[in-house]
């Protein structure tokens, strides 16, 4: 069920949600200029190198603030110029709010949002991923470095320093995580059909297991989180992962 926050339980949900992001940690708000605290936050799982995704949608970014998103090396940031939507969620939560992330917002004005669990109302945070999905894949990926944020005295009003990311194929293959039999890759059904009967007796979807469904590297998997890390990196765009 979800829940309901005025203005300081919303800052102290977003806090949680950032300090308990153990893989992804998206920020998703049209208005952005961080305080310090959350950057302190931010920083702490940048050493973790976690996806975070930032995706804003006004053209009034600071200086100091690309300078700063510029400078950590696991936040991607994209714009999207309709985007009215505040919302923040890690893998187990998720924050649907009023509230900008910009500072005079977090102190000053009043607030309301409702934070949503994933263990207690599975089928609306699967809403809500979905959503934040489709917002990231419609927005414009921002790469700027911290020398070209620092060349421009006069930053012009949509950032220019724009790189494309790279296509990323979709495997044609997949690897059962028991056996390394070779199957269609699919990471929500990791298994060849002999040894999904063999998992489904017990259907523990934290049980370990030898092998990476997408590269077949020897690596301890589970269902639940069946490839490598670096394979998750490269195809959580073009594969459909369980939540």
């Amino acid at each position: 069920m979800a829940e309901f926050l005025n203005t300081t339980g919303i800052n102290y949900k977003l806090e949680q949600i950032i300090q308990n992001s153990q893989e992804h940690l998206w920020i998703i708000s049209p208005f952005l200029k961080i305080n310090h605290r959350i950057k302190e936050l931010l920083e702490d799982r940048d050493r973790f190198k976690i996806d975070i995704r930032v995706i804003y949608g006004k053209n009034e970014l600071r200086p100091e603030e690309k300078q700063w998103l510029a400078s950590m090396a696991s936040i991607r940031t994209s714009f999207r110029s309709n985007l009215h939507a505040k919302c923040y969620l890690n893998e187990r939560e998720a924050l649907l709010t009023s509230m900008n992330l910009y500072e005079f917002s977090q102190v000053n004005n009043d607030e309301m949002g409702i934070v949503v669990s994933k263990d207690e109302d599975p089928v609306l945070f699967d809403k809500i991923i979905e959503e934040s999905r489709r917002i990231m894949r419609v927005s414009e990926e921002i790469r700027e470095t911290v020398a070209t944020v620092n060349a421009s005295d006069d930053p012009p009003e949509i950032p220019r320093q724009r790189t494309e990311r790279a296509t990323v194929v979709r495997p044609q293959n997949g690897f059962c995580i028991r056996c390394k039999t070779t199957i269609p890759p699919n990471p929500v059904e990791p298994y060849c059909r002999g040894c999904f009967r063999t998992w489904n007796r017990y259907k523990n979807s934290d049980y370990g297991e030898k092998y990476c469904h997408t590269c077949g590297t020897d690596v301890e998997t589970t269902k639940a989180k069946p490839v490598c890390l670096s394979c998750y990196r490269k195809y959580r765009d073009v594969l459909v992962f369980a939540e």
